[in-house]
């Protein structure tokens, strides 16, 4: 079943993804909901199998910290201040609670470079539609469940993400180890 998923992975991220993407050049109505799709598809498939995680890595959009902060975060996550009036706080504190690596990426030359430094065996990943299904693709076979982020003031400013999820994908990697 392991094996089976993993090629079904493969395949929709390496070949239905890119034919997805090519649909949606043309359907530019359609390219968001088509990249939500694989997000979900891969998650679905990432869910199915029992895998061996010692190390999560849980990375982060940089829209995610408030807009107004005047210390930015784009490399250590640890500069916050904790002031509340964004998610990083709360999102620092799962991650110090759970004893996970957390990142904040300016982009996916910057997510990519720190997949590659923190070498992680699983990766719970925060973005908007575009920036989580190629990252994901860009990071296979690395097991990733992506969380889209939520944007009340439009794309790319002050978005949220809700806890729930990244706990609730935290946990099911910690449940679901290879035994």
């Amino acid at each position: 079943m392991k094996v089976k998923t993993h090629f079904l992975r493969g395949f929709i991220l390496k070949v239905v993804y890119p034919v997805l993407m090519l649909i949606g050049a043309f359907f530019k109505s359609k390219k968001q909901e088509f990249q939500a799709y694989i997000v979900k598809l891969n998650n679905i498939l990432v869910m199915r199998n029992n895998i061996n995680v010692k190390k999560i890595l849980l990375l982060l959009p940089h829209c995610i910290q408030n807009s107004k902060c005047d210390i930015r975060l784009t490399f250590d996550v640890f500069k916050c201040r904790r002031c509340g009036k964004c998610k990083i706080k709360d999102l620092i504190e799962i991650a110090e609670n759970y004893n996970i690596s957390i990142a904040i990426a300016t982009g996916g030359t910057i997510a990519r470079k720190v997949v590659k430094e923190v070498k992680p065996d699983a990766i719970i990943a925060v973005a908007c539609e575009r920036d989580l299904s190629s990252g994901i693709v860009d990071t296979y076979p690395i097991p990733v469940i992506g969380i889209l982020n939520e944007r009340p003031f439009g794309p790319c400013i002050d978005t949220t993400v809700s806890l729930k999820q990244i706990e609730d994908a935290l946990k099911w990697f910690i449940n679901h180890q290879e035994k």
